[in-house]
């Protein structure tokens, strides 16, 4: 089983690597289709995982991946289980501005399966940012990923004076207050 490193290759000039690891491919597919969409001064390229680990025999294929999108369905606690079990094979070093939990079908509250209060917790056990979203929306689908082009445009390193680090201290200062 490969754990997925943050610096185990060297970065590509002018491009940053998305990966997005949830049991809804559907919506895996249009939320890359959107980010895709969106104007950016870099390429990118999007990877659609079900789980983690990803398939060892293709490492030496694979770029280094610049950010890692957890999607959560709050409406099927297997979606919850699939992240929770992926996440062991995630280099913790990873986990210092790198991971992300997106968590989508929040329009549907009265269909939820799984509390938001634990998926909160698991953004804090890990340092990670949480975000909520209803991907089956347009508007927010958009707006999803122009939030997380900016956060993979930091992650790769393509904004002068800002590191991923300071996603783990604005989580940090939240929970300050």
């Amino acid at each position: 089983m490969a754990v997925l490193r943050p610096l185990d290759k060297l970065p590509t000039l002018n491009s940053g690597v998305l990966l997005l690891v949830g049991s809804d491919e559907a919506l895996q597919q249009k939320l890359a289709e959107a980010i895709l969409l969106e104007r950016k001064d870099f390429s990118i390229n999007i990877h659609l995982a079900t789980s983690l680990p990803l398939p060892s025999e293709r490492d030496h294929l694979r770029p280094r991946i610049d950010l890692v999108v957890f999607m959560i369905d709050i409406k099927s606690k297997y979606s919850l289980k699939n992240v929770e079990t992926s996440l062991a094979h995630v280099d913790a070093s990873f986990f210092l501005g790198k991971v992300c939990f997106l968590v989508t079908g929040v329009g549907r509250v009265n269909a939820c399966s799984i509390e938001t209060n634990a998926i909160c917790k698991l953004g804090e056990a890990y340092c990670s940012p949480v975000l909520f979203c209803e991907l089956e929306l347009e508007g927010i689908r958009v707006a999803t990923a122009q939030r997380l082009l900016r956060m993979l445009q930091i992650c790769a390193g393509h904004i002068p004076g800002v590191s991923a680090l300071s996603f783990v201290s604005l989580m940090r200062n939240s929970h300050d207050d």
